[in-house]
């Protein structure tokens, strides 16, 4: 008799660049970034079994990128690289008086164009499907025709689809959200056009409304979640990541699946959870700058804290 097979936490894809960090003009860092990376190095860090399945370019940028999720204690092996392809760059510039951020994927020295990011193709979605089939959650920022293959994959063994897109792609989307169990999304960057068909769909949905907090919306119920204030505003950067990251560990923690009949209330502890992770983490430099400060203790204690704001 076979035995069953052993589970993953999270398997995800999508964006996930080197992030040069220039504080008040001057680099200050570089470190894994992009949506997609900082949750799931965060989560490695919270030591979830985290699996990454990337498309990278055999370079040193790629080399640093795979080197800090296996530090993290991510497992790397769906991580492809491939030879005459650049890695994924990105500049954030932060203001630190007023804690303000934006990103370019230009070099402001040379004027040069850094190398973009590219989704994962066919035969890394066929290296990895044995993760996908075992994966608890799957994790997605970014839609193309062979992500959406691998979210299907995930979904159709049972995973929790969490989608969290920064663009909209109107070929994909709906195909996408027939899968979703939960989907983040910014109010002002794309409420326009995803509250209506969210609105019909099962998913439930987290939209934020940046300083001021976000709902979680489930059909046309709505609960409001007012942001945690932070003690200290030195960069906003990462913020939405951490609530992810709040969330997704509290789900696992609670050894919630796909086929558990989710309401919006029974999340309401996790979306908490992820906001008190992301308002410690405005008091830092950088995406991911209350991991580099605190250790997992302290980690753990800020996201199993009892009690709600909402």
């Amino acid at each position: 008799m076979s035995q069953p097979r052993e589970m993953i936490d999270v398997v995800g894809t999508g964006f996930t660049v080197l992030d040069r960090l220039y504080s008040d003009g001057q680099l200050a860092s570089e470190a894994l970034g992009g949506s997609c990376g900082n949750v799931l190095v965060s989560l490695a860090m919270l030591h979830r079994q985290v699996v990454p399945v990337l498309s990278l370019g055999f370079d040193e940028i790629g080399s640093r990128l795979v080197d800090e999720f296996r530090v993290a204690g991510a497992n790397t092996q769906y991580i492809c690289r491939h030879y005459g392809r650049r890695s994924p760059v990105l500049r954030q510039e932060l203001d630190t008086s007023s804690g303000r951020h934006s990103f370019s994927f230009v070099c402001d020295e040379t004027l040069e164009e850094y190398p973009r990011y590219e989704p994962i193709g066919r035969d890394e979605v066929r290296l990895a499907m044995d993760a996908l089939e075992r994966c608890t959650v799957f994790y997605a920022d970014r839609l193309s025709p062979t992500i959406l293959e691998a979210m299907e994959c995930a979904h159709s063994s049972g995973a929790i689809i969490y989608f969290e897109p920064s663009i909209y792609d109107e070929s994909l989307f709906s195909e996408a959200l027939a899968l979703t169990s939960i989907l983040k999304y910014s109010s002002d960057r794309l409420g326009q056009m995803l509250d209506e068909p969210v609105a019909a769909s099962t998913a439930i949905a987290i939209v934020t409304h940046g300083e001021d907090g976000l709902e979680v919306r489930h059909g046309h119920e709505r609960v409001w979640s007012a942001a945690i204030p932070a003690k200290r505003v030195l960069d906003t950067c990462g913020s939405g990541d951490m609530v992810s990251v709040g969330l997704i560990d509290w789900l696992l923690t609670q050894s919630i699946s796909a086929q558990t009949s989710l309401t919006l209330h029974d999340i309401m502890c996790g979306v908490s959870a992820g906001q008190r992770l992301a308002a410690e983490n405005c008091a830092f430099a950088g995406a991911r700058g209350v991991f580099r400060h605190h250790d997992i203790e302290y980690l753990r204690s800020l996201l199993s804290e009892v009690g709600s704001h909402f």
